[in-house]
């Protein structure tokens, strides 16, 4: 089974803060150590959502805001990794997801490289970047019932249009929270609550996908991805398997 664990972000984040040696020290053993197990498949984070853009779809309408966002419904359905000229390319893309989503919202924010946190200097010529569409859970989603034949075919012409122009990274769906766990970390000490979430009012920050055989192997991953990288709060969510496109892993 595929799972992902998804950490919350901080006002520190949001603010633009860069992480110190000793947290890109943390988090690189517990990558090493994912990669040594031969389960991890990928991972990232994300920029201050003052970078991004929000994109609301009602009635076949788009409301465009730009960040930072406003925590509102952030528990999210899936997402797409595009890498584009611009943000304004990955929202038009965004634009075409929410066509078929329907009434939806995607956040469209661009994943943290190494030269954003210091780490190398930026790639000479560099004309593209990386970024999530991130479209969140409603209750159809979270009922667990599968999209229509159409939304299926629909969002599978899309990625094939993606693909076609070198633009997509990897599309990552979710299983419904209810077969979810969510942690929470305070004072040294952590607590485990079972899904289905309340909508989650706090924003992704990143993630961390991997194999494990059952849930409880996944939980003992979960528990150390949020030691290591120290927020307040982290998810761990089933990944669904009928939709796989492309290597989450490919840069």
């Amino acid at each position: 089974m595929r799972f992902i664990v998804m950490h919350k972000t901080e006002p520190r984040w949001e603010a633009g803060a860069i992480p110190d040696a000793e947290l890109i020290a943390r988090v690189g053993k517990l990558m090493g150590d994912f990669a040594k197990a031969g389960v991890l498949l990928g991972g990232e984070g994300l920029r201050a959502s003052s970078l991004g853009e929000r994109l609301r779809s009602s009635g076949g309408r788009h409301t465009v805001t730009k960040g930072p966002f406003t925590p509102g419904n952030e528990l999210p359905a899936g997402f797409i990794l595009v890498r584009t000229a611009s943000l304004q390319d990955a929202s038009a893309w965004a634009a075409r997801l929410a066509n078929i989503l329907g009434e939806a919202e995607i956040d469209i924010r661009p994943l943290t490289e190494a030269w954003d946190i210091g780490m190398v200097p930026v790639p000479p010529k560099l004309t593209t970047h990386r970024y999530m569409l991130l479209y969140k859970a409603d209750a159809e989603s979270e009922s667990g019932r599968p999209r229509s034949a159409e939304q299926r075919a629909q969002l599978a012409g899309l990625l094939e249009e993606l693909s076609k122009a070198g633009v997509l990274l990897a599309h990552i769906g979710l299983q419904p929270s209810q077969q979810g766990r969510r942690y929470t970390f305070r004072g040294g000490k952590h607590t485990v609550m079972d899904g289905p979430f309340a909508e989650s009012k706090e924003l992704i920050a990143g993630y961390a996908m991997f194999q494990a055989e059952s849930i409880e192997e996944a939980s003992e991953w979960a528990l150390r991805y949020g030691e290591a990288v120290g927020p307040p709060e982290v998810d761990l969510r089933v990944v669904e398997e009928t939709l796989r496109a492309s290597n989450p892993n490919r840069s």
